[in-house]
């Protein structure tokens, strides 16, 4: 494990705080060792940093007080939602306390004719498309594990329905939060459109909870489709799949989901899944909209996938086959693990302009060959999205090494075509020192932020901005 850079606790307050938490919340405040170390870092090779004590609000009041005890005693707060982020969000470096947002897990309303929702931060994207199904409505962000929509609002989420539907910026209308004072806001109202004053909607979308917390989200939805078809096709090369991806997008073909599987992770998901596909190069698509609409999207992809040399293509309407797909794509992350049995998996991403994405990826996969690495690259490629993961030996330190300088060079590959450092995993702890490369000084404006919202720095202390 990579040691996570520590901040200085604040004993005292610590003590005093959890010790008015105790007795305000009773069993829904938990200090015991086993749930403080669930409640830290568990999904990357960042070592786990445990908070102090969780607690468990139900209300959106009940977060406000935790907050206003925990800035009395200038105690940090760490968010919690399922603890599926890749980078440190939810660590604890000066210890202090996760607010768990399980309780919190209700849809407030339904406005079917104006096609949103407002949910609390806890629920879950599978839990809220359930909840949805009976309406014909849905939402489509899909960052593959089953996360909290608390969770993704903050980390900024996306994944593999971005291409069409857009991420989390995009489909969230307003939102409800505590601020570190304790004191509650609401940024926007439902209105699809305004003008009214700063965007703070967008300013707390992706801040980690660095800022405040989020109790209420109001989000966009759609109609479940008319028809939904599933595609794919192999390839003989990275570059000749990214390349029909890349005609794809600039066709104008509105895909709903693109994604690329290169060889090894095909290898994987045949294995782990049961897929028997050819081990090259593939590609998954999914097209939504009416019979006739889907058809002609699905023939015009066929077309240019022989054009950059694709093979074995095949479509398919019915449910049961695209769930297993869609599955099997969603569940790379423990396929790949299968690799190298004993292993874990170091996952980052990065995402650049469409046109660079061919070139990235192949100079990806080149790399790790030349450094000896095992790391399968799966990607949302309609946006120029990719991950690698990086199959290591957790006990053995060149292993470790090997695996930072890899992740550190790939940043830079994509910094220099113009991409970002992180599509949708965000900074937390692990992408910090990238955001100065990438920003510059525009890292000094958050900072600033940063300091007038929270001038005791007790929200989510030790992620996106420096100390």
């Amino acid at each position: 494990m990579v040691q996570a850079h520590a901040l200085p606790r604040n004993e005292e307050g610590i003590a005093a705080a959890t010790g008015i938490l105790k007795q305000r919340f009773g069993d829904r405040f938990q200090t015991g060792a086993s749930i403080r170390e669930q409640h830290a870092h568990t999904t990357t090779y960042i070592a786990n940093q445990a908070p102090d004590g969780v607690a468990y609000p139900e209300t959106t009041e009940e977060v406000s007080e935790i907050v206003k005890i925990c800035a009395a005693h200038k105690v940090p707060v760490i968010g919690f939602g399922t603890g599926s982020s890749l980078e440190g969000h939810v660590n604890a470096p000066a210890g202090g306390i996760s607010v768990d947002f399980l309780k919190m897990d209700k849809v407030l309303a339904v406005h079917d004719a104006d096609l949103d929702v407002v949910v609390q931060p806890g629920i879950t994207r599978e839990g809220l498309n359930t909840h949805l199904r009976d309406k014909g409505l849905f939402f489509p962000i899909d960052p593959g594990a089953n996360a909290s929509i608390g969770g993704m609002a903050s980390t900024r989420a996306s994944g593999t329905n971005a291409v069409r539907y857009g991420t989390m910026k995009d489909n969230i209308l307003a939102l409800e939060a505590v601020m570190p004072s304790g004191e509650i806001i609401r940024t926007a109202t439902r209105a699809r459109k305004s003008s009214a004053g700063y965007d703070l909607t967008r300013l707390l979308i992706g801040a980690e909870g660095t800022l405040g917390l989020i109790t209420e989200i109001t989000l966009k939805l759609h109609g479940i489709p008319e028809a939904i078809s599933s595609a794919r096709c192999s390839f003989p090369t990275v570059d000749a799949a990214c390349e029909a991806v890349i005609a794809t997008i600039q066709y104008g073909i509105p895909v709903a989901r693109i994604e690329l599987l290169d060889a090894l992770s095909v290898k994987a998901a045949n294995a782990y899944s049961g897929l028997g596909l050819p081990e090259a190069p593939l590609l998954l698509l999914e097209f939504h909209g009416s019979e006739a609409g889907v058809a002609e999207q699905t023939d015009a992809f066929r077309d240019i996938a022989e054009e950059f040399g694709g093979s074995d293509y095949a479509a398919t309407a019915s449910p049961e086959e695209r769930t297993k797909v869609w599955k099997a794509r969603h569940d790379m992350y423990y396929a790949s693990l299968q690799l190298r049995p004993g292993c874990k998996g170091l996952s980052t991403d990065v995402c650049v302009p469409i046109s660079n994405l061919a070139d990235c990826v192949n100079q990806t996969a080149a790399k790790a060959a030349e450094m000896g690495l095992m790391a399968p690259i799966v990607g949302h490629v309609g946006d120029g999205n990719f991950h690698t993961l990086v199959l290591m030996d957790m006990e053995n330190p060149e292993e470790i090494a090997k695996a930072d300088t890899f992740v550190g060079w790939l940043n830079d590959l994509a910094l220099s075509m113009d991409g970002t450092c992180t599509g949708e995993h965000g900074i937390g702890q692990g992408k910090r020192p990238f955001l100065v490369k990438e920003l510059g000084g525009a890292v000094g404006v958050m900072g600033a932020i940063k300091r007038a919202l929270d001038p005791d720095g007790i929200m989510n202390p030790g992620k996106i901005v420096p100390d």
